[in-house]
């Protein structure tokens, strides 16, 4: 493994610059409650018996859900992948016959890794190539990745929070100061029936996507949310003021880890802060629940500390783990040669043939 910083609490700047080596066995189970808090940590393979062994009857919720892949059918169609029990999704290749294929977006989870590398060969040249972003807490490792893949790179870090330690710990001073603020104005609770939202959350996210010119799949589309707030694991918190919904945060819990799928405030919502009401009492809802909690990634398509919502992020979290793009191709001549007719033989972009076309 490699070297991690470790941060104590919100304000020891001492701490986050002390460094260990932790192994895996370190950093998840009871034991990690006595390690400091890790900072910048390698793939963190949570002993799980119910990811690690497709025998032990594995819930299928969040991302791992059959119903995850199809609510995003509009957008490719479903393959599933029937010995790790994942599922990838196949899109044509425009001005072509041919096919290739993406994970599920955000994030691909499956079953029994183990067996991710025999359901990929199977494959053949049936498809020109894939590329996912497996679940970083899935049951994974590096060297399994690299064994299903031939291109797997850090694509950028998630920030992740330790639910086994004391929020007061956890929380920045400076969040926690905005959060006192943003309470006495913006009430949030438990969205018991995340799909009788589903008409406030179309709205919302509408305004998320004109603010930031979200297009593709990025943008998902009504079908898919009406699918999506209905998958078993999803989790809902309302965010309301004057009478009125002004935010809905969104998260799929997965085993002992609750990813964040996406969120979205009105106008109102933004003015008020309303997003440091929503995570605070997000993570007051899952503690003693899970023991991870997974931010998300900064700004862009790389790891950068040092934009806006990297900040902000890192003042709720304990740490930091690496998600990787994993790529492969399955029809090296036909790779190729459609890069090459569009121009784009070596290209980094992946796969080369798709450069500039919206994801």
């Amino acid at each position: 493994m490699g070297t991690v910083t470790h941060r104590q609490g919100c304000d020891n700047r001492a701490a986050r610059r002390s460094v260990a080596r932790l192994i895996p066995s370190q950093l998840s189970g009871s034991e990690t409650s006595a390690v400091p808090l890790p900072r910048n940590m390698d793939h963190v393979i949570p002993e799980f018996p119910c990811q690690m062994n497709a025998g032990t009857g594995f819930a299928h919720t969040g991302y791992a859900h059959a119903d995850y892949a199809a609510s995003l059918a509009g957008f490719g169609t479903p393959r599933h992948l029937r010995r790790s029990d994942g599922w990838i999704l196949e899109r044509q290749i425009p001005g072509t016959p041919y096919r290739d294929a993406i994970g599920p977006y955000p994030l691909f989870s499956c079953r029994d890794w183990s067996q991710l590398a025999l359901d990929l060969d199977e494959i053949g040249t049936d498809l020109v190539s894939l590329m996912v972003v497996p679940a970083p807490f899935d049951g994974y490792s590096r060297p399994l990745l690299e064994q299903c893949f031939a291109q797997v790179t850090p694509f950028k870090s998630h920030y992740v929070t330790d639910l086994s330690q004391p929020l007061e710990k956890i929380v920045k001073k400076s969040h926690r100061e905005t959060v006192a603020r943003a309470t006495k104005k913006v009430q949030v609770a438990h969205c018991v029936e995340p799909v009788a939202h589903l008409t406030k959350w179309i709205e919302l996210f509408d305004v998320l996507v004109k603010r930031h010119h979200i297009t593709g799949i990025r943008a998902f589309s009504p079908d898919a949310f009406a699918k999506q707030l209905g998958i078993p694991g999803m989790v809902m918190f309302e965010a309301r003021a004057n009478g009125e919904t002004v935010g809905l945060d969104l998260w799929y819990t997965q085993a002992d880890v609750a990813y964040g799928h996406l969120v979205a405030f009105s106008e109102l919502g933004y003015e008020l802060r309303a997003s440091y009401a929503t995570k605070w009492f997000m993570l007051n809802h899952f503690a003693g629940k899970v023991r991870w909690v997974d931010l998300g990634g900064g700004a862009g398509v790389s790891s950068n500390a040092t934009d806006g919502l990297s900040i902000y992020k890192d003042g709720w979290s304990t740490g930091t783990v690496p998600a990787y793009l994993c790529c492969r191709i399955f029809n090296h001549s036909l790779y190729d040669s459609l890069s090459s007719a569009c121009g784009a033989s070596g290209s980094s972009y992946f796969p080369a043939y798709r450069a500039g076309i919206p994801f």
